[in-house]
């Protein structure tokens, strides 16, 4: 738990947060609220996806008093805590023109969009460009030289965002399950988080990783000049951070107020440009936000809605089945 005390030097409030986003990255976000409200201090928690799902709904229905506000890159477990009845909708002027994908029922908003990118290491692609569709990916895994054992993706098993993707892929594209299988052939490795394949990207381990959460790939090629990315130009999967203000939380009105932050220019600005987390209000028109990369892209990004449809995600069985499939896949089945 860290505490951002009040600026004015005495803290007539307190707002308590549960988010996923590390505390070091948050605090331009933290900053950016205490200016505005330089009265109010800040208690903010780090967990994990699973833990701030897990610690809401335990708390409320020991009847017990929760965070004040939600911030999670897990938009199904989001999604799940409004439609059990664990959030309060929040009205605010901010939200008024918010995208009808990105906000379901006032309660549950998203705030970032992030697409899946293909991540390459430039050495490997100094003679020939990188595969910038999933049939160009196909086409490379089979004939490009030095592939075997070179190839990253996520351990859908371990991390939610890569099971994420790979559902939206299965709907998105009828021969996923052919790139997923030429994946297993090229020996690919799995891993649990972006840094995992990153770091392996930029030092030559890994020629290419699919799938990529693109927030975190961008920010890495910024700092590691041997690192590209590319938007797959048949289809980009674009997920959110999801925001909300539990019902049981002990100041509901503070909590509105951070998520009227959150989703404000100043806020969304913040995110965009010190976060590096691209922005969904259509106010950002900077290069990282939604409306810049819809003015460039258009009809190629498939933002995930905000919606029930996510619940799918959290059904053990089909879990298990799609968790099957690809792992028969991956060894050739």
């Amino acid at each position: 738990m860290f505490l951002f005390p009040a600026p004015s030097g005495t803290a007539a409030q307190e707002i308590l947060v549960y988010s996923s986003l590390d505390e070091r990255l948050a605090a331009p976000l933290i900053a950016g609220f205490q200016t505005q409200n330089p009265d109010i201090a800040v208690r903010y928690e780090d967990l994990l996806t699973g833990e701030i799902h897990a610690r809401i709904t335990a708390e409320t229905d020991a009847g017990q008093r929760t965070a004040d506000f939600a911030f999670s890159s897990a938009m199904d477990l989001q999604v799940k805590l409004v439609n059990d009845g664990y959030a309060i909708p929040v009205t605010a002027p901010e939200t008024d023109d918010w995208p009808d994908w990105a906000n379901w029922r006032d309660t549950a908003y998203a705030m970032t969009f992030e697409p899946a990118v293909f991540v390459y290491h430039k050495p490997d692609f100094q003679d020939a460009p990188p595969p910038a569709t999933r049939a160009e990916f196909l086409d490379w895994m089979r004939t490009g030289a030095n592939v075997q054992g070179r190839i990253g993706t996520y351990d859908i098993e371990r991390s939610g965002v890569g099971y994420l993707f790979l559902a939206r892929d299965q709907e998105h594209f009828p021969d996923i399950w052919s790139v997923v299988r030429a994946m297993g052939a090229a020996g690919v490795q799995q891993f649990p988080t972006s840094e995992d394949i990153l770091v392996r990207i930029s030092d030559g381990r890994l020629a290419m990783g699919y799938n990529i959460l693109g927030s975190y790939a961008a920010d890495w090629a910024r700092e590691h000049p041997d690192v590209g990315l590319v938007l797959p130009r048949d289809y980009t999967v674009v997920a959110s951070r999801i925001g909300l203000v539990p019902r049981a939380a002990r100041s509901p009105d503070l909590g509105a107020r951070m998520l009227g932050f959150f989703l404000s220019r100043a806020g969304q600005t913040i995110l965009a440009e010190e976060l590096r987390l691209p922005a969904v209000s259509l106010e950002v028109s900077e290069r990282n936000s939604a409306r810049a990369m819809q003015d460039t892209l258009g009809g190629q990004l498939r933002p995930v809605p905000v919606s029930p449809g996510l619940l799918v995600y959290l059904d053990q069985a089909k879990r298990a089945r799609l968790i099957a499939r690809w792992k028969a896949a991956l060894a050739g089945q």
